[in-house]
């Protein structure tokens, strides 16, 4: 082979093969990631269950707790507790928001503690709910209290 078609060999094959490479930065955390982001994107694929207010609460009675839950939590409210109860079940309970609304991601939040009786079950719950301008409340954590 001449050595001019040789240098036309080389080119090509290099220039076949600079095609292929690509240069990654080796960065261990990139400054402008933040590992809860992260963390939060990656799962964000994997639809999360709501937390569930109470598994004693279904049909009427979950409707007019989470009326209460509602009532209870509005931030133009009196921060009162809010009394439910539903005469044909027997079942009942109270919402009481703790602390002030706060502001998370766009949304307006509040904590809360809240009662439920539902016949011989009895919970003392703590939790928060938060909603968009003129959505509905949503749970974000619902867990057991336990009273002083």
């Amino acid at each position: 082979m001449s050595r001019g078609a040789w240098l036309i060999a080389l080119s090509a094959t290099a220039g076949g093969l600079a095609g292929c490479s690509i240069a990654v930065p080796m960065v261990s955390k990139p400054s402008m990631w933040n590992s809860d982001r992260v963390a939060s994107d990656v799962t964000s694929t994997i639809p999360k269950s709501a937390p569930k207010l109470s598994h004693a609460l279904e049909g009427e009675d979950l409707r007019r707790a989470t009326a209460a839950m509602s009532t209870a939590l509005d931030p133009q409210g009196s921060g009162a507790s809010v009394n439910w109860d539903n005469p044909q079940t027997g079942a009942k309970g109270s919402f009481t928001p703790i602390g002030q609304p706060y502001p998370l991601e766009g949304r307006i939040c509040r904590a809360f503690q809240a009662d439920i009786a539902v016949k011989e079950t009895q919970e003392s719950l703590q939790g928060a709910a938060c909603r968009e301008k003129t959505d509905e409340w949503a749970l974000t954590e619902v867990k057991p209290f336990r009273k002083g």
